[in-house]
């Protein structure tokens, strides 16, 4: 099979990238403590899609862009970092759901979830390194793209999930709303912590 080896080892590289702690992962984690994975299935959709859109319009010139105007980029960080943590304030403050919550507390949405691919520096440095190392400079880049794109759902889409399943399950041994609360600041430092590791 002509495509066999980028099939391997584009798994291998989206099932290493998708499942180590991140911003995506640690923020459905803790969506999926807090209102349980169905309602949190939009926003790992979200994030595979967003991740797809970024790849194709990257691929097809859109980071040339910001090689003429690198400025353009730098500023996008920053804008990452302001809204990670916005969301690390939100995660913390996020009480126990019940049933007189329903409608006034959310899980992030599918678009949000999409949109914030564009500003998650892990996305970037992942989408890159994809780029770069799958792409090839001439050959059928079309062909390649669209086995990526099938990968990032194949591999990528249930090992997103997983970090959902595992935030519920952690969800179910916490038993009182101290320890909720305790859970919801520990995952908001950790997305803090994602800051530091990405950015020094």
């Amino acid at each position: 099979m002509q495509y066999l080896d980028l099939i391997v080892t584009y798994s291998i590289f989206v099932f290493a990238t998708s499942g180590t702690p991140g911003p995506n992962n640690i923020m459905v984690a803790a969506s999926g403590a807090n209102f349980g994975v169905r309602a949190t299935l939009p926003h790992v959709f979200g994030i595979r899609i967003g991740l797809v859109v970024m790849m194709v319009l990257v691929a097809l010139g859109l980071g040339e862009m910001f090689k003429i105007y690198p400025f353009i980029h730098q500023i996008m960080r920053y804008i990452g970092i302001g809204f990670m943590l916005y969301l690390s304030y939100k995660i913390a403050m996020t009480k126990r759901s019940n049933p007189d919550d329903v409608g006034r507390k959310k899980p992030m949405s599918f678009i949000y979830a999409s949109l914030f691919q564009w500003v998650n520096p892990k996305a970037w440095i992942t989408l890159i390194s994809s780029i770069v190392t799958f792409i090839p400079a001439d050959g059928d880049k079309l062909t390649i793209m669209a086995i990526m794109i099938v990968m990032h759902f194949i591999v990528g889409f249930p090992v997103t999930l997983a970090w959902a399943l595992f935030g519920r399950e952690i969800g179910r041994l916490l038993k009182s709303n101290r320890a909720f609360v305790i859970f919801n600041y520990f995952m908001a430092g950790l997305l803090i912590l994602t800051i530091f590791t990405l950015f020094l």
